[in-house]
């Protein structure tokens, strides 16, 4: 069984201080859908509000459509994974699993049936008799995930729990939860300040800034679409150049940039207009080097150096007018070999793979 989480005008105050503030969103029964932003933009508050831990200051949280107001954590339809697991090292793989299951009075021979039933999900057969201490880290993760369900919640809650490992496992974790999730067909809320963690697993994502969502959407429209300036800057690389709007029509605005003017996709809801400041974004994927082709949008440079990743050349780039270097990101192949340091260039880009937003706060580095 699973559900569906809805949260209805939720403010959360410590204080003076708000760390959530009027949030309105539904998350479908069954999907895998995060929380993603910087450190203290609330996203771990908003998960205890959901898990019981902590009562909003307003507004209501629903699970299964039921109110979760005066419901405690272990009265709700919910299992949370901590960050640092919490896995009991004097009890063995199996025990752990069903510790809650012992709890709630079941029999040995019932809860050892249950352990080995997870254990072939987390795929891990065979591997109950041992202790924690025996395990890998990515064992132990998916010996967490397992406790957890052993529980049968309909909503599995998850803080940042691939955040020790190292970034191999990490990787690896990524794909291992997303099959669990899957097979078991649970709704999972996943807390991440890990972009590539997000867009990796989930069926949709919430950026989050000081306690404010910015943008709800799947990876692709997050990363192609954003609607901010914080969520351009912050999901994914981008190259920025801020200016006025000097034109705007429908599907598209010029913007006059230190670099010339710019033509762009304005923002979805941006409704921009002449006048207003504004910022715009490339990806460096979607920057051309223009030496034979006319593109909507031109800018010199020169380069400032290159770095080889294998299949691809990163070229930095001093661009005339530009605030900071660009970013170009091309495969590698003999155009890529062919450009140098302190050679001047031409870059283009075409107007609908940048867009324009409203100018206003970036992420933080």
């Amino acid at each position: 069984m699973t559900s569906e989480v809805a949260l209805e005008n939720v403010w959360i105050r410590f204080g003076d201080f708000v760390a959530a503030r009027d949030i309105n969103i539904t998350i479908r029964a069954g999907e895998f859908f995060s929380f993603l932003g910087p450190s203290g933009c609330g996203k771990t508050t908003l998960l205890r509000a959901v898990s019981g831990f902590l009562e909003p200051s307003e507004g209501r949280v629903l699970i299964g459509g039921a109110d979760m107001a005066g419901i405690g954590p272990n009265k709700r339809p919910t299992a949370l994974i901590f960050q640092n697991l919490a896995l009991f090292p004097l009890m063995s793989v199996w025990e752990n699993i069903t510790f809650a299951l012992e709890v709630r009075g079941v029999g040995a021979a019932r809860r050892r049936k249950r352990a080995d039933e997870l254990l072939e999900l987390i795929a891990l057969p065979g591997q109950g008799d041992k202790t924690v201490g025996e395990l890998s880290g990515g064992q132990r993760q998916r010996v967490a995930i397992a406790r957890a369900l052993a529980a049968e919640p309909e909503v599995l809650l998850l803080d940042e729990p691939l955040s020790a490992l190292d970034l191999k496992l990490r990787q690896r974790m990524r794909t291992e939860l997303r099959d669990i999730q899957r097979r078991v067909g649970i709704t999972f809320i996943y807390i991440t300040h890990d972009q590539g963690e997000a867009l990796t697993m989930s069926d949709n994502i919430a950026v989050m800034r000081e306690g404010v969502i910015e943008q709800v959407g799947d990876g692709n429209t997050l990363y192609d679409r954003p609607n901010t300036a914080f969520v351009a800057s912050f999901v994914g690389e981008n190259n920025l150049f801020r200016g006025t709007v000097g034109a705007a029509e429908r599907g598209a605005v010029t913007v006059e940039t230190a670099a010339g003017a710019l033509r762009a996709r304005p923002a979805t809801g941006a409704a921009l207009a002449a006048g207003d400041d504004a910022f715009v974004f490339i990806r460096p994927e979607s920057l051309r080097f223009d030496d034979a082709m006319e593109m909507e949008n031109r800018i010199g440079a020169h380069i400032q150096r290159r770095e080889f990743e294998g299949s691809f050349w990163q070229v930095f780039l001093d661009a005339d007018g530009a605030e900071q270097p660009l970013k170009l990101s091309m495969v590698n192949d003999d155009a890529a070999a062919a450009r140098r340091p302190g050679q001047r260039v031409t870059l283009g880009f075409a107007a609908e793979l940048a867009v324009a937003t409203r100018a206003g706060p970036l992420a933080a580095g």
